[in-house]
């Protein structure tokens, strides 16, 4: 029997995806729910696995875009499964390759160079030598590759200087999801008054805290009390202050949401990825902590989902664990808003009348001008300040242990 294997819907929005790889050769045996490509979304990476076991035949190429329900491959459930487990054809064809490469290199002989391979024509060198090119520069065309004075007359000296080095390119096909990132970026400088505020926060305050409690949090809870929670904890509460910021335009009307789900953004092996922390303002420092560390390793392993991504109202991204010191994120359409964490570096600040050295993060919030006034921007941003300078007080209710469960 010949079962005909269909490209599954990955979500609702999505009608078509990408062979990003074939993980079996045409004529392999597979066995049922075997792994046998991954293809690409607009949204993620997805595993396609094999519906039977059988001899597989290919339908389609790597880097072909299918829609939603065409065949990709063929599966002959009638076919015997070789002893050992390896593809007939593999075993049957390997050796003739290996005859064929062994004759060919016998056939073809050894090029003898000559005393007079690539060395110029005397009239040739005096040429080169008046244009000041080096004869190593030049391919000659007379007998054994002799540079003639024809050769030397047509000869052009190198714009810049020469390297010997390789000048090679490569061309490589962008996946559909990162032109699906690339698309969406544009559109959203295209298409929304995008404008970024910035401050700085003096993470001392975590600093303790974690240096306090992050052993005992992670005995207990098996997750390290990293930033995320504090920033994400701030973030909740600095939206509730300013629930405009948590809102989107949807036609001409403003849609408000009395809920916060937060993506934070992660870069996979395919390319950034957008998973959602649902519902962020129900959870506790343990609960965002996991959930980030979940979200994190489906990421980054390529088995988040569409769902997983899809829905967010605000996103924190977190260019200071590449190195970025400061920069304008871009707002993740539809949402309104974006902040943007960077590096932690020790800069000296006036505090109480004198000068200390302190941990200093710059914070960055992108947002469209739109629907988000300045008041509400500079004033999201202020609070998410104060909050991370005070988190004792407005994000633990001065109940430290009791925040982290401890």
């Amino acid at each position: 029997m010949i079962l005909e294997m269909k490209v599954p819907s990955p979500g609702e929005s999505i009608t078509e995806v990408e062979i990003a790889e074939w993980l079996v050769s045409d004529g392999d045996y597979v066995e049922k729910d075997q792994a046998i490509a991954e293809v690409d979304s607009d949204k993620a990476t997805l595993e396609l696995p094999a519906e039977e076991s059988g001899t597989i035949t290919l339908k389609a190429e790597e880097g072909d875009a299918v829609a939603v329900g065409d065949v990709v491959c063929l599966i002959d459930t009638s076919a015997k499964k070789p002893e050992g487990g390896a593809p007939a054809k593999t075993v049957e064809k390997a050796a003739p390759k290996e005859e064929q490469k062994e004759a060919a290199k016998a056939q073809v002989p050894e090029k003898v160079a000559s005393y007079a391979t690539g060395s110029p024509s005397p009239a040739a060198k005096k040429i080169l030598d008046e244009k000041d090119i080096a004869p190593t520069s030049v391919n000659g065309t007379g007998r054994d590759g002799r540079i003639t004075k024809e050769d030397a007359i047509n000869a052009v000296p190198s714009m810049g200087t020469p390297t010997g080095g390789s000048r090679g390119e490569t061309r490589t096909k962008l996946s559909m999801l990162r032109r699906k990132v690339a698309e969406r970026l544009v559109a959203a400088k295209n298409e929304t008054a995008m404008l970024t505020t910035f401050n700085e926060v003096d993470m001392s305050p975590i600093f303790e805290l974690r240096k306090q409690y992050k052993e005992t949090f992670k005995e207990k809870h098996g997750v390290g009390l990293g930033f995320m929670s504090f920033f994400t904890k701030a973030v909740v509460r600095a939206l509730e202050m300013y629930p405009a910021v948590n809102s989107m335009i949807d036609g001409k009307e403003m849609l408000s949401y009395d809920f916060c789900d937060i993506s934070i953004a992660v870069s996979g092996p395919k390319g950034l990825m957008v998973p959602v922390i649902r519902n962020a303002e129900n959870l506790t420092f343990r609960g965002i902590e996991a959930e980030v560390k979940r979200l994190a390793i489906r990421a980054r392993e390529g088995e988040i989902t569409v769902d997983e991504m899809t829905g967010g109202t605000f996103t924190i991204t977190n260019g200071g664990v590449f190195g970025s010191m400061l920069s304008t994120p871009i707002i993740n359409p539809p949402q309104s808003a974006i902040l943007g964490m960077h590096n932690i570096v020790e800069r000296p600040i006036a505090k109480e009348g004198a000068v200390v050295i302190a941990p200093i993060m710059y914070v960055a919030l992108s947002y469209d001008h739109r629907i988000i006034d300045g008041k509400e921007s500079v004033g999201f941003l202020v609070a998410v300040k104060e909050a991370l300078e005070n988190p004792t007080e407005l994000l633990m209710d001065n109940a430290v242990k009791k925040a982290l469960e401890l």
